[in-house]
């Protein structure tokens, strides 16, 4: 039995690395999961090299569960792991301005 046009939901899933963006239409089986989009895009060869299994994902912007049941339009996302913690980055760049700002030589204001 062929699947009619009412009984697939199209989604877009994306991957986002520093150098480049995968995004992927893909036409599933309604109902569909975030776990059917994965399934999808595993299969696909442009995503390969990325831990499916293991990555986070979300739906616009909102982590969410591979249960989730995705609707027409939806765009299923893939979270890179940071490459440093947001405050410890902050810690270290502040550290450096002030380790500058004490080398510098101390200018009185004239007056």
């Amino acid at each position: 039995m062929a699947q009619t046009e009412s009984a697939l939901v199209e989604i877009e899933v994306v991957f986002a690395e520093p150098q480049r963006i995968i995004a992927k239409r893909f036409r599933l089986a309604s109902p569909a999961t975030v776990a059917d989009a994965l399934e999808a895009a595993a299969a696909d060869k442009e995503f390969s090299g990325i831990e499916i299994a293991r990555t986070a994902v979300g739906v616009y912007g909102q982590p969410v569960g591979r249960e989730r049941i995705l609707e027409a339009g939806d765009r299923v996302e893939f979270y890179r792991a940071l490459a440093a913690d947001p405050k410890a980055a902050r810690r270290a760049r502040v550290k450096q301005a002030r380790r500058r700002s004490s080398q510098a030589p101390q200018t009185r204001p004239k007056g």
